[in-house]
């Protein structure tokens, strides 16, 4: 029988993405012992992602580029795309200190650079990094505040999530934080007065953990655009971890679970979310829920477990927006620059995964003139792609009939859409006049925008809902709402300001603002007791 090895610490941190660094970091600054754990090489979601962090109320950032921005504007956009996630308080408090917050980031490493992207964009080029990431200018939001640019994108050529954590993960160590890679939590351990007080890991050493750490690598990313590669080599890593030792690592206060969401576990998606299957999975296979069973099994309770952000961007290129949506019936689906999430959460759910995006000539030569120039390399080929493969007609109802889509109701919709614009009225979906033109240059073309899985055209989805927390400490609440001694949450791991609705960097800044006040918590859970 193997024998157990041991290690013993203020706090410890499962999981180390952009949740897990900001717990640790600040549990170390009061001088805590700090043990983070990660089941990989660190990174998670967080090093996969756009590296966009959702801050505003007039940030640095924000005043080099010379944007106008205040908390209560940026609380007044949030307040409708959140709704009951959590209370108006912490929305308050998340906005208030997100000026705070980015420089936080700054002085741990994180770069960023006010440099405002002046086209409607899903993803910045390499040449801006801040930019409007949400619906801020959609119509019905800009009415109930002024809109602004809020994502903050790290300074770093393609998805830049890598450089984001790369800082991040540079300051915890220099903060003297011990990082275990290759270490897998399996269970909390309870005491007898009902604390969580251990982790139980099993950890990988030597030429295995080396081998683990290359494939679990490759299996995140190129494993990210194709799936059923990430699983294949997932399965390898599975095996490799049967050579692990176990590991007992105490916790003297706290542990802080920050641990990712459920999108890479398939029976959980069925059980939660089973609309919401087939999608591409934004994450690593360590997105698996883990860090959410973890905190069950000790009595945590959960919620939102239902909600998943499905992407359905249609732009960049941005002429693309002077399109029109519309479902299997031929009807509108709605204002065209909303969110990408918003619209991906109407065709998976009201429109049966289906729709597409028609356009006539004009604003197909302008969207290929802007692909170059507007473009990184993954959206430049989804573009390219989708007007590669479109549907094409002289006629809305030769277009219609090539698609399979009702062709009455759309010219309806283009007839009313094409009235209102020629009139200089309201667009009918409320579409906002900057993005609004009379779409009457045969041939059209369809793009389908449908929700299906497809390589060229994936739809990326990512988990909302976690453990229940309280707001004020990130402390995981049990089915009455107490609290679970020495149990923290984070991130993707527990509900928080991102649950309910995602814009682009929502969840990063969710995952700092939760990491940090969980860390802070963290270390004065036992402060009573010690006195």
């Amino acid at each position: 029988m193997v024998q157990r090895s041991t290690l013993h610490a203020d706090v410890v941190v499962i999981g180390f993405g952009a949740a897990g660094a900001c717990a640790a970091l600040e549990a170390a600054s009061t001088g805590a012992r700090v043990v983070v754990l990660d089941r990989f090489a660190g990174g998670g979601a967080t090093a996969l992602s756009g590296g966009v962090v959702y801050a505003g109320g007039g940030t640095d950032v924000q005043r080099a580029a010379g944007v106008s921005d205040t908390p209560e504007a940026m609380f007044a956009y949030l307040r409708q795309e959140v709704g009951d996630a959590v209370s108006e308080r912490t929305l308050r408090r998340f906005c208030e200190g997100s000026a705070e917050m980015v420089r936080w980031l700054a002085q741990h490493g994180v770069p960023f650079e006010g440099s405002l992207c002046p086209y409607k964009t899903s993803y910045p080029s390499n040449r801006h990094y801040l930019y409007y990431s949400g619906s801020e200018a959609a119509g019905g939001f800009r009415d109930a505040a002024p809109p602004a640019p809020r994502g903050h994108r790290a300074k770093g050529r393609g998805t830049s999530g890598k450089v984001l954590h790369a800082a991040l993960a540079a300051a915890v160590r220099r903060a003297g934080v011990r990082v275990l890679t290759q270490t897998r939590a399996r269970e909390l351990v309870v005491d007898a007065d009902g604390r969580v007080c251990a982790v139980d890991c099993e950890r990988l050493t030597g030429p295995a953990a080396r081998a683990h750490r290359v494939i679990g690598e490759v299996a995140a990313k190129p494993g990210l655009y194709v799936p059923k590669l990430a699983r294949v080599l997932h399965r390898q890593v599975e095996r490799l971890e049967r050579r692990a030792e176990p590991l007992r690592v105490h916790a003297d206060r706290a542990v802080v679970i920050a641990a990712g969401g459920f999108i890479a576990n398939r029976q959980m998606l069925r059980e939660h979310a089973p609309a919401y299957r087939g999608g591409l999975p934004l994450g690593t296979q360590g997105d698996d829920g883990s860090g959410i069973r973890l905190g069950q099994a000790v009595g945590g309770a959960t919620a939102k477990l239902d909600r998943v952000s499905a992407w359905r961007f249609i732009t960049p290129p941005s002429a693309l927006l002077s399109g029109l949506v519309v479902g299997p019936s031929g009807t509108r689906i709605g204002d065209e620059s909303r969110y990408g999430a918003a619209l991906g959460q109407e065709v998976v759910e009201e429109h049966g995964r289906r729709a597409w995006l028609l356009i006539d000539q004009r604003v197909r030569r302008a969207a290929r003139s802007q692909l170059r120039s507007q473009t990184v390399w993954f959206q430049r080929l989804q573009a390219e792609y989708l007007l590669a493969t479109a549907a094409t007609g002289d006629t809305l109802e030769a277009v219609a009939g090539k698609a399979g889509i009702d062709p009455r109701a759309l010219a309806d919709a283009v007839e009313r859409h094409n009235r209102a614009a020629r009139s200089g009225e309201p667009d009918p979906a409320g579409k906002p006049a900057e993005f609004v033109q009379v779409l009457d240059q045969p041939p059209y073309a369809l793009l389908d925008l449908s929700v299906r899985p497809t390589v060229a055209y994936p739809c990326p989805m990512l988990t909302l809902g976690g453990l229940r927390v309280d707001e004020d400490t990130g402390q995981v609440l049990d089915v009455r709402g107490d609290p679970v001694p020495g149990l923290f949450a984070a991130g993707r791991s527990a509900v928080g300001i991102c649950s309910n609705s995602y814009v682009s960097g929502l969840s990063l800044a969710d995952c700092v603002f939760s990491g940090r006040r969980a860390g802070l918590h963290s270390v004065k859970e036992l402060t009573d007791a010690d006195r």
